[in-house]
């Protein structure tokens, strides 16, 4: 018996990844369809909700169609990648054109942190490349709680609010230093894939280690140091 494939199907190869796109018709159907709704219910929105929503669109595409998708089969660096695109990027963008409303911020986030930590238990890495149904409900428990904290963080832009950023940015430091200093790859399913790609598996985590740690903790930081300044400023003024 052949070992299942996971969603994004076969690795690519390492001479023709970039050819490597997912056209899953009912995956492209599902995208046209909440850009076609989408577009509609914001005709008469503000122009930053729109631009917003169009990189919600990109987004969605870059993780889950273009060849970044099929990378994640192959690279385990390439799967924190496509977890900084959905946490960074596609999440945001949602609230800022669609934010989920009366959801308590506490709520949201342990959400997401319950979902970030059980995509890195290798059990749970697992079921979700054996099962396409398992990996959508994981990207949703992802996309969902981080959609809805996104929302929370911009709805009310305050000290108590912005706050919220550093344990995010903890987390995410904590899960990049215990993938990079880890003595030996936790991710099965890549031991033979990276190896096509010139790394070993335990480098290719550490690269994701790497990814998660450096490339995704400055952003965040960042953008918490920034609400917090703003926080700041309008606590002194009040």
């Amino acid at each position: 018996m052949q070992d299942p494939l996971p969603y994004c199907g076969p690795p690519p190869d390492p001479t023709r990844w970039m050819f490597a796109w997912n056209l899953d018709p009912l995956l492209i159907a599902g995208i046209a369809s909440v850009a076609a709704v989408g577009y509609w219910q914001l005709q008469r929105a503000p122009a930053a909700a729109r631009r917003a929503f169009h990189v919600a669109i990109g987004a969605a595409v870059l993780a889950f169609v273009s060849p970044l998708c099929a990378m994640t089969v192959a690279l385990f660096s390439a799967r924190s990648l496509h977890h900084l695109v959905v946490l960074g990027v596609l999440a945001p963008a949602l609230a800022l054109a669609f934010p989920i409303r009366r959801l308590p911020l506490g709520l949201s986030f342990a959400a997401l942190s319950a979902a970030l930590w059980l995509w890195h238990l290798p059990l749970v890495y697992t079921a979700a490349w054996d099962s396409a149904a398992i990996y959508w409900l994981m990207q949703a428990a992802l996309i969902l709680p981080a959609w809805a904290f996104w929302s929370g963080l911009t709805r009310r832009p305050d000290l108590g609010h912005a706050l919220w950023l550093v344990p995010l940015v903890g987390q995410m430091g904590l899960l990049g230093a215990l993938l990079t200093f880890a003595p030996r790859p936790f991710y099965l399913e890549h031991l033979a894939q990276a190896e096509r790609f010139g790394l070993s598996a335990l480098s290719d985590q550490q690269l994701a280690g790497l990814v998660m740690w450096v490339p995704g903790m400055l952003p965040l930081a960042g953008l918490s140091a920034l609400m917090l300044w703003h926080a700041w400023q309008r606590e002194a003024r009040a």
